[in-house]
């Protein structure tokens, strides 16, 4: 079986200087995900499906997520993400213009959302939404991993 790598994207929901976050199931049944980081914090977000625009996807993802509609969106970052189990092109988007508040819609992968401050990150957060973080507070649209 060959390998590839996959694309996803990362939301970063702003509001009042604090960063919307959901907390991954802890059950690796539920919380399907081929980089295999079950019981993290993650930002909203998900894989790039055929044919559509970033902003459609993160459009669409953050729908099915918490029921958000976003207003306006736009890509701030690209980083290589990847450990033992996957790899991925992980596209950071940024929106502070959006409507609703958010509702768990799929319990079965995500059990909470909740507002962090930017300085007060839970603990295990999901790596890629980390790195997305990382570039937006240092202003870059790329840091290399090494």
């Amino acid at each position: 079986m060959s390998k590839k790598v996959g694309v996803g994207f990362g939301i970063m929901l702003l509001k009042d200087g604090k960063v919307l976050l959901g907390k991954r199931h802890t059950d690796p049944k539920k919380a399907d995900s081929e980089l295999n980081l079950v019981g993290t914090w993650t930002m909203p977000g998900g894989g790039l499906e055929y044919g559509e625009s970033f902003e459609e996807g993160a459009t669409r993802e953050l729908m099915e997520e918490t029921g958000m509609k976003l207003n306006s969106v736009k890509v701030i970052c690209v980083n290589e993400d990847m450990n033992e189990f996957a790899h991925f092109v992980t596209i950071g988007m940024f929106c502070d213009d959006f409507e609703g508040e958010p509702k768990v819609l799929e319990p079965d992968e995500i059990t909470e959302w909740d507002w962090f401050d930017l300085d007060d990150l839970p603990e295990p957060m999901y790596f890629p939404s980390v790195h997305v973080l990382e570039n937006y507070k240092k202003n870059l649209f790329f840091i290399p991993r090494k």
